[in-house]
This record gives C-alpha cells, sequence and structure tokens, in this order.
C-alpha cells in the first residue's frame, strides 16, 4: 500500500489493526490524525521508514474492524454506543475508587497523583454529557435520517439546522478529552510504575490505560468515520428529497 498519500486517520479507517503500530510509537491517530505518516513521526521524532516498514509487515485479515467503514449508519452509531459508551459508564465509577484511593495512600510520596485524580475526574465529567449529547441528540438524528431514507418518508430540518453543526462542537469536546488524556500520560510517564508500586497502583494503571485505549478506539470512530459519512449521508439525503423538503419547510 502506498502509505504516502494517506492519512493517519485514514489509514487507521481502512485497516483497524494498523491502530497497534501507531499506538506503539504514541502517534495520534484519532483527534491528531489528518496528517500524513511524514508529518506524525516528525512530530514524534522517530522515522517514518520504520513505521511504514512495521505496517507493511502487518499481518492483514478479514476481521469485521476492516470493513468498518463500510458499516451502515445506524449499525455504526448502535455499536459505538454498546462497545465504547457502555465501556465508558460501566467503568466510571470503578476509575474514581482507583484515583482517589491511591492518591489517598501514594499522595504524599507520589504527588503527582494528586494532580492525576484530579485530571481523572475531570476526564470523566467531562464524558458524561457527551455521551448523553450524543446519544439523544446526534445519533438520534442520524437514525432517523437513515429511517427517512429506508422508508422514502418526509425529511425534517432539525432545530440545529445541519448536522455539521452538533458535529462541530463533538469535535470540539474530542479535543478537549484528548488534552486530558495527554495530561494523563505525562502524569504516569506513560503508565511507568515505581518500583514500590502496590497492586491497587498496578490495576490502576492499568485500568487507566485500558480505559485509554477504548477512548482512542472511540473518538477514531466517530471522527474518521462516522461523522464524515454522516455530513455525505445528509447532503444525499438533502439532494434527494427535494419538494418533501418545502412542504415541511413552508
Amino acid at each position: 500500500m502506498n502509505y504516502g498519500e494517506k492519512t493517519v486517520a485514514d489509514i487507521v479507517s481502512e485497516n483497524y489493526k494498523t491502530a497497534d503500530v501507531f499506538k506503539k510509537h504514541k502517534i495520534d491517530f484519532c483527534c491528531s490524525g489528518n496528517i500524513s505518516i511524514e508529518e506524525a513521526c516528525a512530530k514524534r521524532n522517530i522515522s517514518s521508514e520504520i513505521v511504514i516498514e512495521e505496517l507493511n509487515n502487518l499481518e492483514l485479515n478479514n476481521s469485521m474492524h476492516q470493513n468498518i467503514s463500510h458499516w451502515n449508519l445506524d449499525f455504526l452509531c448502535n455499536y459505538i454506543v454498546n462497545n465504547h459508551h457502555n465501556y465508558i459508564r460501566n467503568n466510571l465509577s470503578l476509575l474514581k475508587q482507583y484515583a482517589k484511593k491511591v492518591a489517598s495512600v501514594h499522595g504524599k510520596e507520589h504527588p503527582e497523583l494528586i494532580k492525576l485524580r484530579n485530571t481523572v475526574f475531570a476526564l470523566l465529567k467531562e464524558l458524561q454529557p457527551h455521551l448523553e449529547k450524543e446519544e439523544e441528540i446526534l445519533f438520534k438524528y442520524i437514525n432517523e435520517m437513515v429511517e427517512t431514507k429506508r422508508t422514502n418518508g418526509i425529511y425534517e430540518k432539525p432545530m440545529f439546522m445541519t448536522i455539521a453543526n452538533p458535529i462541530a462542537a463533538m469535535h470540539h469536546e474530542h479535543d478537549n478529552a484528548g488534552d486530558l488524556i495527554k495530561e494523563i500520560n505525562e502524569l504516569t510517564n506513560n503508565f511507568t510504575l515505581p518500583e514500590n508500586a502496590c497492586k491497587t497502583y498496578t490495576v490502576y494503571f492499568a485500568k487507566l490505560k485500558e480505559f485509554q485505549d477504548d477512548l482512542f478506539q472511540h473518538i477514531h470512530l466517530e471522527n474518521n468515520i462516522l461523522f464524515p459519512k454522516a455530513i455525505k449521508f445528509e447532503k444525499e439525503l438533502v439532494d434527494g428529497m427535494g419538494t418533501k423538503i418545502l412542504n415541511v419547510i413552508n
């Protein structure tokens, strides 16, 4: 594959397994993925040749993630809710408990854990309303569009006028979450444990890394696959509706 002509986000969209290579080299493929491999590697001060070689040597298979960009929009929305939104909700309380306990027990010896607790709390606080807005506004509208096209029904223009508006808001919130994740990486030194780390400390860092990896996948699916497809779908739907829209507006 000619990776030189593709952005990092495009590469991951076409084959989800390539995300492992980018994560290994700490290359952001979700929030800042709209740049070439050369640009991304230059930012990390690593050789693009090494990364491209690893991508070329990556074992490809026919997993579902290879075809994810071809999924129907409503199916993709449901997949994101069931696998990523629910993952966040199911782990909110546990992460808060770990953050609070480890900071309380080890905060004097490792004062960065106090700031880490506050940053983790800020991230979780940011994500909770974000999930609700996506499900109750954006995903709901996407499902309505899909149903309108499926049934050849009447398209009703939403109060936010165009899907690009809530998507812009979601992008902004994704960027905020990405900044908090970067701060967590710095505070944990990329999840490096001290020699005296107890089991709770160890599990806490492992859970944080798992949470980060899931969030990266979550944001990638939305920023680089769902959102562009939804914008294109809305345009095609509106262009094909003609008087069915005018009758509702007038």
